[in-house]
């Protein structure tokens, strides 16, 4: 028997098969074990929560195997509530039973009574008028009509025709008989309404591009050349000041890709003494840093198998407990933690840090080294002006929070040593190799030193600052060596900042509070989905390459050709069980100077979550400077406001034409029903200077690096136009 997850608002609900009857004892009482043992067929766990860590078990025991289960009809009408007579109305036109207390089994509720059931419940006239629009009022599409469709709307209109050729016959009959319902229809070649509609919600027209989800990145370049995964304050399961540490925390941030941890480790009181991890001089609950280290030990290497860096901030000024430390780290972790340098890799100024390929499977600590090991408290305790730049708030965040009764015990405490990590003993310094922390001084400082394993930390507001200041300048120092980002001290609700302006930036380790869906944490998700969810990203080569200089504030880059958008907004499907209008916002996510414009249909003229149209005109974001780089983001809601489902996609990870796209809940859960119809279309963009310059001739010059050797843009268009005229080449 399989159930499956979904989400309504904040709280989840997870069904599983088995999982409580995993444990041993429960395995004994039930007999599980023996070779002639059917236990294990009748048993089912329904997981309830309002997160992933404050969980509740229900487990069932089934008399006896449960061969077939009948489908009610009264969970099928209070999955749309909002218009029953709609769903008896479909349940009807798929002869099933519709009576409240009714049931049907599973041998009469095929594949083609389902289908038939959605087409009368969520009917599609938007894409009637579409096959009509290119069938010209014939019922039916030839195989003729159908490959003139996917080729001219289907189809990326920049792809090369001889290495991407067009959609060949023998594809096309494959398709009909896939995707057509009559089976007289496909022996003539012929596609209905219906079919069409099948086609357009088949694996062929996934809005993301197969390919790009499968692809693998190069992951044999140095680590500073990767956007790694990570999260800051990684125990808290809610806000700043009074919520609960759980190590739970670290499991979940680990199976959801995360490849950079937070430890904050405060010394442990008699009699036992264990160094405990804590939000300090807060009232968030304490947990035992070594049950961390055995979450983290457990759970490492479940989802990726690239390196896993722990953050430490140290402020344990205890040379007994930190021994304690450096000692579970060792045999909790065993051969994972990296302890003894790779031969190739010495810490030297000049030398590049191993790669992910290198690293993999092994375990880095970031935290405060001594050249010099101290052997007492008041050697290893620095002064504040040779301390890591990792207070959790700055000057101005304190003044805003002094005038908060809310935050005053925070603020008070804080003036202690909160922020004021101490430098590592012997038995913790032996465990820092690659991953350096030490205070940034200047991007003079650094290139001078040239030290690729030295990574400073930057609260978001000083980041902010570097970025509007010295953004070429940081893009830089991030080519050869790591930073690391992290919310300030105001955000107490756990909320996030914006990913996006340090990624450009070149930041590898851009930590988010992971216990927070909100906008910061759906693309920070969004974007690490690719390369295979492993955590690493490796950056574009604007912001790796050595021999290019990159500024994010720029309004064109030589030699990459800026794209444009076009994507019309046609339809929903599902998106409520309420009788509500909704409506859809869309945006683009991308660089400074990319189109900043948010675009949103009007509200559906009838309340109606399960088919509303919208049909308007296309949302049009002209000028993506860096396609690579930018996100299309789209938010559907109820009128008021109410968030109804999401979804962010990578702008080169896109499928042309008419797409379904999926939506996802607030925590990027793939919603199971709800969708939006859209048409995509990407292309290339040509200034208007250059309107009807061939795009091959205007790609080809942009290689040529043309408009460097500072030309004049009559100049370059009259170079244009003469090579158009040598090369014969058409648009």
């Amino acid at each position: 028997m399989k159930l499956y997850a979904s989400s309504v608002h904040q709280h989840c609900f997870i069904f599983s098969s088995n999982v409580f009857f995993q444990h041993p004892k429960v395995r004994n009482v039930f007999n599980m074990d023996f070779p002639d043992s059917h236990h294990l067929a009748k048993a089912l766990t329904i997981v309830t929560g309002p997160d992933t860590v404050n969980l509740t078990y229900h487990n069932f025991f089934a008399a006896k195997e449960v061969a077939q289960v009948a489908y009610f009809i009264n969970v099928i009408l209070k999955m749309f509530p909002a218009d029953k007579k709609r769903v008896e109305a479909a349940l009807a036109a798929a002869n099933l039973p519709k009576g409240k207390f009714d049931t049907i089994k599973p041998d009469v509720f095929t594949e083609a009574a389902f289908k038939t059931f959605i087409l009368h419940l969520c009917p599609r006239p938007e894409i009637n008028e579409i096959f009509t629009s290119f069938t010209k009022g014939k019922g039916f599409m030839t195989k003729e009509m159908l490959t003139k469709f996917l080729n001219e709307k289907q189809r990326d209109s920049r792809l090369n025709e001889e290495l991407f050729p067009l959609v060949r016959p023998e594809q096309v009959k494959n398709l009909i008989e896939k995707y057509e319902p009559s089976s007289s229809n496909a022996s003539r070649g012929q596609i209905s309404p219906e079919g069409l509609m099948f086609y357009l919600m088949g694996s062929e027209t996934s809005v993301v591009k197969l390919d790009k989800l499968a692809q693998s990145h190069d992951m044999t370049q140095p680590i500073p050349h990767y956007f790694i995964k990570s999260s800051h304050n990684t125990y808290l399961t809610a806000g700043q000041l009074t919520g609960v540490s759980s190590p739970e925390m670290y499991r979940q941030c680990l199976l959801a890709g995360c490849r950079c941890l937070e430890l904050d480790c405060w010394k442990g009181k008699p009699p036992d003494e264990e160094p405990i991890i804590t939000h300090g001089f807060t009232m968030t609950t304490e947990i035992l840093f070594k049950d961390v280290i055995e979450a983290i030990a457990e759970s490492a290497f479940k989802t990726s198998k690239y390196p896993v860096v722990l953050s430490f901030e140290n402020h344990v000024d205890s040379v007994k407990q930190q021994e304690k430390m450096a000692h579970y780290c060792r045999t909790i972790f065993g051969d994972a933690l990296l302890v003894d340098l790779l031969e190739k890799y010495p810490l030297k100024p000049g030398h590049p840090m191993p790669s992910p390929s290198e690293l993999m499977g092994k375990i880095l600590i970031k935290n405060k080294k001594s050249s010099t090991p101290a052997s007492k408290p008041e050697q290893a305790k620095k002064a504040s002006d040779d301390r890591e730049e990792h207070d959790d708030h700055d000057e101005q965040d304190e003044e805003k929070m002094k005038n908060s009764d809310e935050s005053a015990l925070f603020v008070i405490s804080s003036q202690g040593t909160a922020g004021q990590e101490v430098t590592a003993y012997e038995e913790m310094s032996a465990l820092v190799n690659y991953v350096q922390p030490n205070k940034f001084i200047s991007f003079e400082n650094a290139a001078k030193k040239n030290k690729s394993f030295v990574i400073s930390s930057f609260v978001e507001t000083k980041g902010e600052s570097l970025i509007a200041k010295n953004a070429v300048d940081w893009v830089e120092y991030n080519k050869r060596q790591m930073s690391r980002i992290y919310p300030k001290g105001t955000r107490v609700d756990s909320s996030n900042y914006s990913p996006q302006p340090f990624w450009t930036a070149g930041c590898q380790f851009v930590a988010l509070n992971y216990q927070t869906m909100d906008f910061p944490m759906q693309l920070n998700m969004a974007l690490f989905e690719f390369n295979g969810r492993t955590g690493y990203l490796l950056k574009h080569d604007v912001v790796r390459r050595s021999d290019k200089k990159f500024d994010p504030f720029t309004d064109r880059i030589d030699t990459i050709i800026a794209s444009t958008l076009t994507i019309k907004i046609y339809s929903g499907q599902f998106l409520s069980d309420k009788h509500v209008k909704t409506g859809v916002e869309v945006e683009l996510i991308g660089l400074p100077k990319d189109p900043k414009r948010k675009y949103r249909t009007k509200w559906s003229t009838t309340p109606n979550g399960i088919n509303p149209e919208w049909n308007e005109e296309p949302f049009v974001f002209e000028k993506i400077l860096l396609p690579e780089m930018a996100y299309l983001r789209l938010v559907v809601q109820e009128e008021g406001g109410k968030f109804l489902g999401h979804r962010i996609i990578p702008l080169d990870a896109l499928q042309t034409g008419f797409q379904h796209i999926c939506l996802r809940s607030e925590s990027n859960m793939p919603l199971t029903l709800p969708s939006v119809f859209v048409h995509i279309e990407v292309k290339d963009y040509i200034p208007a200077a250059f309107a009807g310059t061939d795009l091959h001739t205007y790609r080809h010059m942009l290689s040529l690096n043309a408009t460097s050797n500072n030309l004049s843009v009559i100049t370059f268009k009259k170079e244009l136009m003469q090579m158009t005229k040598n090369t014969k080449t058409k648009i």
